[in-house]
């Protein structure tokens, strides 16, 4: 073992370095995870118990003790309980980064498959829908998935599995429709299903302006790797959530650069679709509005 350096009588590698560089890094995944959330509350919660039971434990009050310590004896599996959700966002960044989801090995040899799944999806009948579909103030929740079929939130709806069009989009979201109330799930060119329930995000800095259909978006992002789009009820503006964020007041251009760049199934779309939808000089948040070109739109 190479020694690094010495602090006081401990000596310290550079393995114990890199050590704590990771387990830095991880610790910051967590509270990115966590933060905006009730999770921050709960975890606050159990280390202020968990500070109580040493105090208790100290001072030897043997009861108290006795009952705090059969908490902290299933501790574990109470963190797993109520940690569920952000657990499984923490295990989603790890499937997104892991060298196995890039495809690396098969790259070449299913380059052919990827750009015939690219060309599968036309993207101009859902813009001319959610045009039509904003112009008379009618909401909206569209899913796209790429890598998933999402066939748990698929069979929370109705299947449908019918090829992509505008007048199909315009009649499942009408008002008097029975299949409105819910979310599209389009995979692999087609429209898989609607009328599906999504789960609501637990984010407690949202906007009050923000409703349902906007909380359902981004936990819908939130939990997978999907991109959803939202026509607001009350105002026609479109909306995008991706990875937990919400991007506000797009243009119907800008959607389809975004939509295009996220179907293209490259490692560095997620920073493409960013640089795509920032105005120059500003920093990233959870509502971004364009500007310049993407402000215009298309005639």
């Amino acid at each position: 073992m190479i020694l690094a350096f010495n602090i006081g009588f401990l000596e310290v590698s550079w393995v114990d370095v890199i050590d704590i560089l990771l387990v830095s890094f991880l610790l910051y995944q967590l509270y990115k995870l966590m933060r905006g959330s009730v999770a921050v509350k709960i975890f606050l919660g159990i280390l202020s118990l968990y500070l109580i039971y040493l105090i208790v434990k100290s001072a030897q009050m043997e009861l108290l003790s006795i009952i705090l310590g059969q908490f902290m004896g299933v501790g574990v599996i109470a963190a797993i309980i109520l940690f569920q959700p952000e657990i499984r966002k923490f295990l989603l960044l790890i499937g997104r980064t892991t060298s196995l989801n890039k495809e690396n090995v098969f790259k070449n040899l299913a380059l052919w498959k990827k750009k015939a799944k690219v060309k599968g999806l036309n993207v101009t009948p859902v813009i001319e829908a959610i045009k039509v579909l904003a112009g008379s103030n009618t909401g909206a929740l569209i899913v796209f998935t790429k890598d998933s079929a999402l066939k748990f939130y698929a069979e929370s709806g109705d299947q449908i599995n019918a090829i992509i069009s505008k007048r199909l989009l315009i009649s499942i979201f009408n008002k008097y429709s029975p299949l409105h109330d819910g979310a599209v799930i389009i995979h692999s060119g087609k429209i898989t299903a609607a009328r599906c329930i999504l789960p609501v995000s637990e984010k407690d800095d949202l906007p009050a302006n923000f409703g349902l259909r906007h909380r359902a978006a981004i936990g819908m992002s939130e939990s997978t790797d999907s991109l959803v789009l939202i026509v607001s009820e009350e105002t026609g503006e479109f909306s995008i959530a991706r990875q937990g964020e919400l991007m506000t007041n797009l243009s119907l251009q800008g959607i389809r650069k975004i939509i295009n760049f996220y179907l293209s199934e490259e490692d560095e779309a997620p920073q493409v679709i960013s640089k795509v939808m920032m105005p120059k000089g500003e920093t990233t948040t959870s509502q971004t509005s364009l500007s310049g070109e993407l402000k215009t739109e298309t005639k």
